[in-house]
């Protein structure tokens, strides 16, 4: 508890604090905005947190352990999970300081195998994945999937989905194939959608002298994957402009799987915070997408230097996306997820900072003054909309936030950090 505080009795902190929310709730009020229903709102909104950020990538089923084909982590902070076990309990430490519904994002690579079996990636069945299952079911939490195309010896000159080699690309498909089923089967076990998504490391390092038959390849590739009906899965293509090593050409660019989801009604283009240039704003993107998609999947990370993956920051791109999918009432179309990896601090502490962010901005989005900012614009009235749009920045939103961490039964402050040092002492440091 902050030092301000702590001489304080606890029903008198109590006070204090309803007390300051009441009166930030009549504040935002006089702005047209309902705290109470954004709250609601916010706490039916779930985040998909991605399992990779407790392991560095690692994965279970590669005897290595290793990240790589496109794949980098930085550091190598004490404590990384290594196994299913160690993994989730991680996760349900970090769990405990997040509010709100949560989800799992899984990768094929975390298939947890039975003593003395391992099969490759082309052999995998749902069973592999039913501990995560009942983990899920233990906890109330919903999880998505992604098929995992690197860290393994079949990328083959930097390529999977795309490769010229018609062994190493059935490899590949099928591998493909096997996920979407087991998502079938996931969603099934948990009565739920779940969001399968299919992201690639092909490309090149230097310019290609044959950029249409990468692509055709990878079109074929594809219908192969989706000609199944999995009605449990939502079909996602995650686009990029390069990746380490492949810098002058990336098969799966955005304009290839935008024009890929256009002509297939049932598969969605993924943003990537990450997979843009540095001077290009996904929370500009949504509105266009929004019109002809059903859904629109995200991740959500922040990006140093291109695809750096840092932790999600309470930044002003972030509270911008939140604030487009606020705008429009597509909470229900739009599906968060994260997707970072920070190996250089503690990796539970990078969990719950990174969701609790993803969570203060889209609580951000939905406290702004939309009604009166639409009011203005449509009245041409940009003074007032300019008004409205810098006083909104100055409201007292923490107070907000500590209300809604209260409801849900988390704190709203850093306390939560000597938590997870505490664990790291007693748990993490012993690895």
């Amino acid at each position: 508890m902050p030092k301000l505080l702590s001489g304080i009795p606890l029903k008198l902190r109590r006070f204090k604090m309803n007390n300051a929310y009441e009166d930030a709730k009549r504040l935002y009020a006089s702005y047209g905005v309902d705290t109470d229903k954004a709250m609601e709102l916010l706490a039916q909104t779930p985040i998909s947190i991605h399992c990779w950020q407790g392991d560095d990538v690692s994965g279970f089923d590669q005897k290595d352990g290793k990240a790589s084909d496109g794949i980098q982590t930085t550091g190598n902070y004490p404590g990384k999970a290594r196994n299913f076990d160690e993994l989730t309990k991680d996760f349900l430490k970090a769990a405990q300081h997040i509010p709100g519904k949560k989800r799992i994002n899984l990768h094929a690579s975390y298939a947890v195998f039975p003593d003395g079996e391992w099969v490759d990636r082309d052999a995998i069945e749902f069973r592999h994945f039913e501990p995560w299952v009942t983990f899920a079911q233990e906890n109330g939490f919903g999880i998505d999937f992604n098929p995992t195309f690197f860290s393994h010896p079949n990328v083959k000159n930097g390529m999977t989905l795309a490769s010229d080699d018609e062994n190493i690309r059935q490899f590949w498909i099928k591998h493909g194939q096997l996920c979407r089923q087991i998502s079938q089967q996931i969603g099934e076990a948990l009565d739920d959608n779940v969001v399968c998504n299919v992201w690639i490391p092909d490309g090149m390092k230097d310019t290609p002298a044959d950029r249409l038959s990468p692509r055709l390849r990878l079109k074929d590739s594809l219908n192969q994957i989706f000609s199944e009906d999995c009605p449990r899965v939502i079909d996602c293509v995650e686009s990029k402009v390069f990746g380490i090593g492949l810098e002058s050409y990336t098969v799966g660019s955005s304009e290839f799987y935008i024009a890929y989801a256009a002509h297939h009604p049932n598969v969605y283009n993924l943003l990537d915070a990450g997979h843009y240039h540095p001077t290009e704003y996904i929370s500009e993107k949504l509105s266009s997408l929004l019109c002809f998609n059903k859904y629109l999947p995200l991740h959500v990370t922040r990006p140093v230097r291109w695809d750096s993956d840092h932790v999600v920051s309470f930044d002003d791109e972030t509270k911008a996306i939140m604030s487009e999918i606020a705008n429009y009432d597509a909470l229900d179309r739009v599906l968060i997820g994260l997707d970072f990896f920070d190996a250089s601090i503690n990796r539970i502490v990078a969990w719950v900072i990174g969701t609790r962010n993803a969570q203060k901005a889209l609580l951000w989005g939905l406290l702004q003054p939309k009604a009166l900012l639409k009011e203005a614009e449509s009245q041409a009235d940009f003074s007032k909309r300019l008004m409205l749009q810098e006083e909104a920045k100055t409201l007292p939103f923490v107070e907000i936030w500590a209300e809604y961490c209260r409801r849900q039964g988390v704190v709203s402050d850093s306390t939560w950090y000597d938590d997870v040092m505490a664990y790291e002492k007693d748990i993490l440091a012993k690895r």
